[in-house]
């Protein structure tokens, strides 16, 4: 049966292997000072990113399993709280409350605990920002037995988390932001304490009035994400750097109609066609339009590794990929086989052979800008799937329509190597192809 939601993409990806740590270190592009009480509009913060491999098999399958633990995830080191407290969260542009675990009934780490900080200030349910605030969550908030202000977050795959809207100070690069909103959630753990030992928590990034970067008040972000040497770069602020190559702006798509099915916070484009080798796939404009629904909107998002197309563009795109790669790549030939329960297109490669062959590359076009994925990007490994001699590689796109997903979603695996600039202020994403290795060594992260 199909699940109609509003999705949270974090909610794709289980069964992955790599984790992409920010470690705490930052780097000023500015000489202004950061304030205590406001942010700095003139000051950018800039952080190394650095991939962390987690073993497959360290991913637990609990029923409750808070889903953003992915093979790739992008995460910040900061500290919360008076005394400060270290936490770790992931960066996720396709949410907007930003939490922590606050169960202070565990004995493991990382949880934030709300009782060791002086200024911890829970939400009441009556406060605006309980009442008003939380427009765009998909549940509406309530409250609880204390009069708290109480939320639940859910996600496509019918996980969810639950707590109370908190405030507290943020402490990011010696910058303290006091009276930052966040989730205390203390429900929806994992049982995997490997798993649970690597984050604290999620920062939201989309356009919602509680994300992080609204509260920081950031008219830009940018990140970039190395193919090459596990090394890239998360930019808060303006990306106007003379060595950058051009962006291609994409505008967003905003619909003010509240819609069922269409996210009005998230960073969504318009996708206008799929090419294979520069050949334009014969879907009609209107597959990748959103609907009277909100169905088919595409969204740009950190959260989620590969990219998941709706049924008819997905079908086009999967036949035109295996009419140009018959006699270059062997079709595994098992039905029972799905990658991720929706990229059904997947490839035997003899374990010996160290690179793959030649392959056609895929054209995502934009209104205003193209992203192109070629190379190792079009294949992905599966981790310990052997059929004979023989490793599986599967495509990286995957069927929304498998998933229950009522949308496109362009995942940060196609985003390697590209310069993806989210700029609030003009509405608009812009894209160019940069090695990103070299871009974090010009920013002085990495030698």
């Amino acid at each position: 049966m199909k699940v109609h939601c509003l999705l949270n993409p974090l909610s794709l990806l289980y069964f992955n292997t790599l984790f992409l740590i920010m470690q705490t270190q930052l780097f000023f592009c500015s000489t202004t000072p950061m304030l205590t009480t406001k942010r700095s509009a003139t000051t950018n913060l800039v952080l190394p990113l650095k991939t962390q491999e987690i073993p497959s098999g360290s991913f637990s399958t609990h029923p409750n399993k808070l889903p953003f633990h992915h093979n790739v995830t992008l995460t910040v080191s900061l500290s919360v709280g008076t005394p400060p407290q270290n936490v770790t969260m992931v960066i996720d542009t396709g949410s907007e409350l930003s939490w922590l675990h606050c169960n202070t009934t565990r004995l493991t780490p990382p949880t934030f605990d709300p009782t060791r900080s002086s200024y911890y200030s829970p939400i009441n349910c009556s406060s605006p920002t309980c009442t008003t605030r939380t427009r765009d969550f998909s549940i509406p908030a309530s409250c609880d037995s204390n009069n708290l202000c109480h939320v639940v977050l859910s996600y496509a795959d019918a996980s969810s988390s639950e707590g109370n809207l908190a405030s507290d100070t943020f402490n990011i690069g010696g910058s303290e932001i006091p009276g930052t909103i966040f989730g205390c959630m203390d429900s929806g753990f994992s049982s995997n304490l490997e798993e649970d030992s690597k984050t604290t928590g999620l920062m939201g990034m989309n356009r919602g009035s509680l994300s992080f970067v609204s509260q920081m008040n950031f008219s830009k972000f940018s990140y970039c994400i190395s193919s090459l040497d596990f090394s890239g770069v998360l930019l808060l602020g303006d990306s106007n750097f003379t060595w950058l190559m051009p962006l291609n702006y994409t505008p967003l798509i905003q619909i003010s109609t509240p819609l069922p099915y269409f996210d009005r916070v998230a960073y969504t484009v318009q996708l206008e066609g799929i090419k294979v080798s520069d050949k334009l796939l014969p879907v009609p404009k209107s597959i990748f339009e959103p609907d009277h629904t909100g169905a088919g909107q595409t969204m740009v998002d950190s959260g989620t590794q590969f990219t998941f197309l709706l049924g008819p563009a997905y079908t086009a795109l999967r036949n035109e990929f295996l009419s140009q790669t018959i006699g270059v790549l062997r079709v595994l030939d098992d039905p029972n086989f799905v990658f991720q329960g929706a990229m059904d297109l997947c490839y035997r490669v003899a374990l010996n052979q160290t690179s793959l062959a030649s392959l056609p590359p895929v054209n995502l076009v934009f209104r205003g800008a193209e992203m192109t994925v070629s190379g190792d990007r079009l294949l992905y490994r599966v981790a310990g799937e052997i059929r004979g001699n023989d490793s599986v590689y599967c495509f990286t796109f995957g069927n929304s329509d498998l998933l229950g997903i009522e949308a496109y979603v362009i995942g940060h695996h196609h985003q390697q190597n590209v310069w993806m600039e989210y700029d609030l202020e003009k509405s608009r994403i812009g894209l160019a192809q940069i090695r990103c290795d070299l871009a974090a060594q010009r920013f002085g992260l990495y030698h």
